[in-house]
């Protein structure tokens, strides 16, 4: 991971642990999460929010006005709405996808959930995603949700990741793996 993408799950990882501690402390999970998800959205839809996020042309009392409009639109919480105006205001903003992400990996893991991120060289039937997320669950001791996409190039196989534990059963790893061995030998 290189440092500045370090420095910003960092910065990110601390507005989300205060973020979720206040929405424990005032029994507004169920919010938070209509509030992540809104984000989320957002954030993958609009251009032009991940411009105001991550420009550096706009000064600080732009950023907080429009940061508070959007999140006054979208009908945020005044936690969320809180803390994206001091984002704005300490020019962090540019942290927001860390952020959103973090908040939702705290959300699932208050829901006694993991989520299982799978690389495959064609697409999971829903059969086969149901009996993975059943096997995982059943390795991991909690409910498994299973992000699925698709990497022709792995040949066969799956690389499935679960927090910090990778499993890659693919056959371009294989093959790779083969390759370096044949490479000592000779």
């Amino acid at each position: 991971m290189s440092e500045p993408a370090s420095i910003s799950r960092g910065i990110a990882a601390r507005y989300a642990t205060a973020i979720f501690e206040l929405a424990k402390e005032g029994n507004s999970v169920k919010a938070l999460e209509a509030d992540v998800a809104t984000l989320a959205a957002a954030l993958s839809e609009s251009d032009d929010l991940r411009a105001l996020v991550t420009s550096p042309i706009y000064s600080r009392d732009e950023l907080e006005t429009a940061i508070t409009a959007i999140a006054a639109r979208a009908g945020l919480s005044g936690v969320v709405t809180n803390t994206l105006a001091l984002m704005a205001r300490n020019r962090r903003l540019f942290v927001l996808p860390q952020l959103v992400d973090a908040l939702q990996a705290m959300l699932a893991e208050e829901r006694g959930e993991v989520v299982a991120e799978v690389v495959s060289a064609k697409a999971l039937t829903q059969a086969q995603t149901t009996k993975l997320a059943g096997t995982l669950s059943e390795t991991f001791g909690k409910q498994v949700t299973v992000n699925a996409t698709v990497d022709e190039s792995l040949i066969g196989g799956l690389i499935v990741k679960v927090g910090s534990k990778m499993i890659d059963t693919s056959i371009a790893s294989k093959l790779n793996s083969l390759q370096n061995a044949m490479k000592e030998v000779g």
